[in-house]
């Protein structure tokens, strides 16, 4: 069984294309990774943006982020087809499984460390109270 990962696929689209056009495009590369074998997560059209620098003598573009989970099959079928569409000025994709994978791992890490140590630093600095004045504040309600 071949595992799982997950891609991020962002791809600019040449200026002059329509709305329209950077519409069917996007369903046609979504079709073209569904029939690999991948799953389409997430496509997020970013719009018309100035490019960072100059591409192809353009100095914007339209862009489109994909987020892709399948086996590299898709995501190798898909840069073939970006690479020879004259419409799409520039893509990049990046495999983000581990990363995400690690960051959960850091976010549980810091949950597990928090629940550890009640009346923290946090609570006291909800509470507005400065440690040395809790401290006897608690000893006037004892006496």
């Amino acid at each position: 069984m071949e595992t799982q990962r997950q891609y991020e696929v962002v791809f600019i689209v040449d200026p002059t294309a329509e709305d329209d056009e950077v519409t069917r495009l996007t369903e046609s590369l979504k079709q073209i990774a569904t029939d690999q074998g991948g799953v389409i997560t997430k496509t997020e059209s970013m719009g018309r943006r100035k490019l960072a620098y100059e591409i192809l003598h353009k100095t914007e573009g339209s862009f489109v982020l994909l987020e892709i989970e399948g086996s590299g099959r898709e995501i190798a079928e898909l840069e073939l087809r970006m690479r020879v569409n004259d419409r799409i000025i520039r893509y990049i994709t990046v495999r983000v499984d581990e990363d995400r994978r690690r960051a959960e791992k850091f976010k549980a890490k810091r949950a597990r460390k928090a629940a550890r140590r009640p009346g923290g630093q946090d609570e006291q600095r909800r509470s507005g109270a400065a440690p040395e004045f809790a401290t006897a504040e608690a000893e006037e309600d004892a006496a």
